[in-house]
């Protein structure tokens, strides 16, 4: 992996290219582990794209600025996307990448608050995020009161079963959390198979929408969407936004695309050339 890190950007094609190369560095990552999920995090490089490039305040060379915006990776099991987010934005050198998963190394498989710069909440058992964004956002919103600071959570899909995230939903209408937007990952797999076979979930808009959540459905591997439903978000005052980010597991590298058996394997080495290959096709230079 190069050390190039960037910088916030609203030219689309070079927004394009950050994700191609969040998605390289997941490959690399995961084959140096030889442990890990592979279809979530290549399906949501455009999500963290658009919030560490373009939408979210924050400032690397002071992790903990007063005026950041926070995001709370809930789907844990998806941490080389943030992590690669994170090194390529400047939080820490990214060579550190390849300690992915060992021993020791301030990269587990699920963030540790305090372990890393930028990393604001510990992420394991599924369905916690939405629930310490909401209370987050409350306090700042309704205690403190404090405006033009937003709290940003993503979810997998296959996480939504949990009871844990309706309870949140449900508290984050009542209080009308305007300063919270979150995105669900609609990739429709989960570790057993597709989401409409392991628990449907069908109408999610109706879902959220009912909860008295403002909700947009999106192509989420096109980052300029991305980029415009979250500040459609930040827009809207008087309500929480759900954007359902529909993506495509494995995004990018053919031989995953769609495959739920991709979840939570890493690539072989042979594999991980191959996707490499596959993915250097498809960078915007």
């Amino acid at each position: 992996m190069d050390e190039t890190t960037y910088a916030r950007t609203d030219d689309t094609a070079e927004l394009s290219h950050i994700a191609q190369v969040i998605r390289a560095d997941i490959v690399q990552m995961l084959a140096t582990a030889a442990s890990g999920h592979s279809a979530g995090p290549l399906g949501m490089a455009e999500q963290l794209t658009a919030l560490y490039f373009n939408t979210m305040r924050h400032d690397p060379a002071n992790p903990a600025w007063p005026e950041r915006d926070l995001f709370f990776l809930s789907n844990g099991h998806t941490a080389p996307v943030l992590y690669s987010a994170l090194a390529r934005a400047g939080y820490f050198p990214v060579s550190e990448l390849g300690t992915l998963r060992r021993l020791g190394s301030r990269l587990q498989g699920h963030p540790e608050r305090d372990a890393l710069p930028g990393v604001e909440s510990t992420s394991g058992p599924l369905g916690s995020g939405l629930s310490q964004a909401a209370g987050y956002a409350h306090v700042l919103q309704n205690i403190d009161h404090v405006k033009n600071r937003f709290v940003y959570t993503t979810m997998g899909d296959g996480e939504i079963d949990e009871g844990n995230v309706w309870e949140a939903a449900m508290f984050a209408g009542k209080y009308r959390l305007g300063n919270l937007i979150a995105l669900i990952d609609r990739n429709n797999i989960q570790i057993d198979g597709a989401t409409e076979d392991v628990m449907p979930l069908t109408n999610l808009r109706a879902k959220w929408e009912s909860f008295d959540w403002h909700v947009l459905d999106i192509d989420g591997n096109n980052v300029r969407a991305v980029i415009e439903a979250i500040n459609l978000g930040k827009a809207v005052t008087w309500a929480p936004t759900m954007i359902l980010a529909n993506t495509v597991p494995g995004k990018g590298v053919p031989f995953m695309e769609y495959d739920h058996t991709w979840h939570g394997k890493p690539p072989s080495p042979s594999q991980a050339e191959q996707a490499l290959n596959a993915l250097k096709g498809g960078v915007v230079a």
